[in-house]
């Protein structure tokens, strides 16, 4: 299998953090809370492996405490929810994607027009 490198060591660099100050984010445990081998999660770390499924790495992402979406972009995988979001209105979605990625829009402006979307919710 092809590895990884830039994700198993962004792993191993937040899990080894969180390990600093609780002794149950050690390999064996954090793969534990995973659901997945530490055999496995070591080869992961070690860009040996490709990283895990989805849901995997959005559970690796709740328990390290940052945001699953740059995980899965890291690791070249989709959060499945934004998969199905895509599927429910295919034209829609794509249409807004690719317009606003023609339009050049930045993080801070997809951000503001998501916190004002939010608002009039």
């Amino acid at each position: 299998m092809a590895g990884n490198p830039d994700f198993g060591n962004r792993i191993r660099e937040l899990r080894e953090k969180k390990k600093a100050v609780d002794p149950s984010f050690s390999l064996r445990q954090f793969a534990q809370k995973v659901g997945i081998s530490a055999t496995f999660l070591s080869k992961i770390e070690k860009g040996e492996f490709a990283p895990p499924q989805a849901k995997h790495i959005i559970t690796m992402a709740e328990l390290l405490d940052v945001d699953a979406d740059e995980l899965l972009a890291l690791a070249d995988k989709t959060d499945p929810e934004l998969e199905e979001i895509i599927k429910s209105e295919p034209k829609a979605m794509a249409d807004l994607l690719r317009t606003a990625s023609a339009r050049g829009l930045t993080a801070q402006d997809l951000e503001r027009i998501t916190k004002d979307m939010k608002r009039k919710s």
